[in-house]
């Protein structure tokens, strides 16, 4: 195994250390380059905007180009890519981060909706046609989302898919992309900033939020307590003095379980947040609609006998 280790190209790695993540940097990828043109694209959709007097929120665009953008840039272009076949550990915070905290920054930035307001004619009416087809509604309607969403880990974890990943580039690539599209198909439709089907009341996310949180606390300890190393013997293949695949198993075990209760309660709050937003929208909609009518009722009435 030791010439499967070397084709990955992570062995002769240092200890991973917080510089490593400076120092191992490559900004010579197709990630890369997707990154930098989907910031190219949401950035001139606000500016076009702009150009024709429109207003839309820099909290958006922080979202969405930082916090999406950025978190996914964090973990596939710098020391953690570098180390993601090397250490379990690096590869589950690489994990979360594509299938949880991108996702849910970039739903945070309404990309769709963004481009729903640029464009015109064809292309939006393609945009649309897309949004409302069949197979869309299909894999955002809440359940089957959150089917492949919990099922994906399980599925990576405890088959030869895994070791697949740590032997080919293509598959491993190809599983960073599956990490970010699954993650992106539950969490969106949840956030509801988007004009997405099957969009659910506040209390049925946060249901499914709420779900999510035993399933990976069972597959973090499963992890941590497995007596079999993720990978077969790839791990101590590569044959450094200075890596403990079992303790390192241990930690990526925690960060996963971890992980995924600190970003489901995070998630919760937004949730509960835009719930009492919507509320109070609501109310004074509500408000409006009684003050109309108690003026036009008043309208209607005779003035009163001034004598």
């Amino acid at each position: 195994m030791p010439t499967l280790a070397a084709d990955a190209g992570d062995t002769g790695l240092p200890p991973f250390t917080p510089a490593a993540v400076f120092t191992e940097v490559n900004v010579f990828s197709l990630i890369a380059l997707g990154l930098l043109v989907s910031a190219a694209l949401y950035g001139y959709g606000v500016w076009r905007l702009r150009q024709r007097g429109d207003h839309w929120p820099a909290g958006r665009t922080a979202a969405f180009v930082a916090g999406g953008l950025g978190s996914i840039a964090a973990v596939t272009v710098t020391g953690i890519e570098a180390y993601d076949t090397t250490l379990i550990s690096v590869h589950m915070v690489q994990h979360m981060v594509l299938s949880m905290v991108g996702p849910i920054f970039l739903a945070l930035g309404a990309p769709t909706t963004l481009a729903l307001r640029v464009l015109h004619g064809p292309p939006r009416k393609t945009l649309l046609a897309v949004l409302h087809s069949r197979y869309v509604r299909v894999l955002t309607f809440p359940l089957v989302a959150f089917g492949l969403f919990i099922a994906n880990p399980f599925v990576l974890y405890f088959t030869g898919a895994y070791r697949q990943t740590l032997e080919h580039v293509w598959v491993h690539e190809f599983v960073h992309l599956h990490f970010i599209v699954t993650g992106c198909l539950f969490f969106w439709p949840l956030l509801g900033l988007d004009p997405l089907p099957n969009r659910w009341p506040y209390p049925g996310r946060a249901l499914l939020m709420v779900l999510s949180v035993p399933f990976h606390t069972v597959l973090g300890l499963t992890i941590m307590q497995s007596t079999e190393l993720l990978g077969g013997d790839w791990y101590p293949s590569l044959g450094l003095s200075w890596l403990d695949p079992k303790a390192d198993q241990v930690t990526a075990g925690g960060i996963l379980w971890a992980g995924g209760e600190i970003v489901s309660v995070t998630m919760l709050g937004i949730l509960v947040v835009q719930w009492v937003r919507q509320s109070e929208r609501e109310a004074r909609r509500i408000d409006r609609a009684l003050d109309r009518a108690e003026a036009a009722e008043n309208a209607g009435r005779p003035a009163p006998d001034a004598g």
